[in-house]
């Protein structure tokens, strides 16, 4: 599936193709911080499939607990995290963060987590908390 995306304030634009199926989700502590939120949701993309469109991120570099060294692409304007991908070497993939896609209602459920064991325990359970279509 062909995907469009930008950052919060349009500086960051960029397309790509991914598996509408592959959706993961990450509970490590790690993507906590780096989203600023309860977990992370991506998808990947081949790398030949990334292209961007506007705007240059900036990186900033993570090692892993196992040891791999991430680059982790974000809009130097407005902060929104854009892709993981690998920090060195050949790039094979990009881990597209979910909320920048324009198409990001066509995509399936996750289709895995991961790092469970640092996730918060009510994000298990979202769906019994009182709810509002609007603030």
């Amino acid at each position: 599936m062909r995907v469009t995306g930008s950052c919060h304030c349009g500086a960051i634009a960029f397309e790509a193709e991914v598996d509408p199926g592959s959706v993961g989700v990450c509970h490590c502590a790690d993507c906590q911080k780096l989203t600023g939120s309860v977990f992370r949701a991506n998808a990947p993309a081949r790398a030949a499939t990334f292209r961007l469109l506007r705007g240059e991120p900036k990186t900033y570099v993570k090692t892993a607990d196992s040891g791999a060294r991430r680059a982790h692409a974000f809009c130097p304007e407005c902060g929104t995290p854009i892709y993981a991908t690998a920090a060195e070497g050949e790039r094979t993939s990009y881990s597209l963060r979910i909320g920048t896609l324009d198409q990001r209602h066509a995509l399936a459920p996750p289709a895995r987590q991961i790092w469970t064991a640092s996730a918060l325990p009510w994000t298990r359970d979202l769906l019994a908390a009182p709810a509002s279509e609007r603030q």
